[in-house]
């Protein structure tokens, strides 16, 4: 009779939540046919252990083996930015109880400016990548770029991604409420599944939120059309109400003092004020 204790439902929930994650991670992708040749492989490896066929267990096992540390190199971008999820999600907020609050260091009125500002060049058809940082550093993306250091402004932002502008081409990178940089080079994505659409602006936008917690904002230069990209997902913005709260979902976080509290309330109140 099989006995089943606590800890063994324990450990089947965590390993079936990993799974999970990681299936949601890499879904879209490449890497999923890869997934489940993996998990082909071992099942079998399990029914050859269960039927006590030990030369080929003894083959399969030594290439499980090999196979974790070659996953690891093979995956290393799924890797990274399943722990930079996990840690962000599950560290920051997930295990600490309090108010959702916007970021102290980043303001509505700035929010509103570079809302409006996409708004406008998304009109005019005016190609933008905008990079929102949080918690990862960008500092090397930050040094292939021109350094700005100003407060975010609506015009500011228009001008420099004016077509004949010297900034235009590359990334604006924005932290802390100040545009720190413009004319920033991003990695460019390796996701094979992305439409014919999307362009080089596309790529680097998604490109660089597979690798931090960063959020993309990106406007087409050929449709006007603007998407967001975050967490190696990329769709577009239905209009001006949505990016707005997609930008302020993006700079909440968890705190506890009445202040923040406060500000909680009054990002509440400029989204349900904002109109498409």
């Amino acid at each position: 009779m099989i006995h089943i204790t606590v800890i063994d439902i324990i450990d089947i929930l965590i390993v079936a939540f990993l799974l999970y994650k990681l299936y949601q991670l890499i879904k879209g992708t490449a890497a999923i046919k890869i997934f489940f040749g993996i998990a082909i492989v071992y099942l079998v490896w399990l029914l050859v252990k269960a039927l006590k066929m030990e030369l080929v267990e003894s083959i399969m096992g030594q290439v499980i083996g090999v196979g974790v540390i070659a996953l690891i190199v093979v995956f290393q971008q799924e890797v990274r930015q399943f722990l930079l999820i996990l840690g962000d999600k599950y560290f920051k907020r997930g295990f600490f109880v309090g108010k959702v609050k916007l970021r102290n260091d980043f303001s509505l009125e700035g929010v509103e400016s570079i809302v409006q500002a996409c708004m406008e060049m998304s009109e005019t058809k005016t190609g933008a990548l905008i990079v929102i940082t949080r918690e990862t550093s960008l500092q090397t993306i930050i040094q292939t770029g021109e350094t700005v250091n100003a407060d975010i402004n609506t015009q500011l932002i228009k001008a420099i991604f004016y077509k004949n502008a010297p900034l235009h081409d590359g990334a604006m990178i924005i932290e802390k409420n100040r545009i720190v940089a413009a004319k920033c080079i991003l990695p460019v994505s390796q996701n094979p599944n992305l439409p014919n659409e999307y362009g080089l602006r596309h790529r680097s936008g998604l490109g660089i939120s597979e690798t931090s917690d960063a959020l993309v904002i990106i406007v087409s230069e050929q449709s006007g059309n603007i998407s967001i990209a975050q967490n190696g997902q990329i769709h577009k913005a239905s209009g001006r109400d949505y990016l707005k709260k997609a930008i302020l979902a993006y700079l909440r976080q968890k705190s506890d003092s009445k202040k923040e509290h406060k500000a909680e309330k009054e990002a509440n109140k400029a989204v349900e004020d904002s109109k498409i």
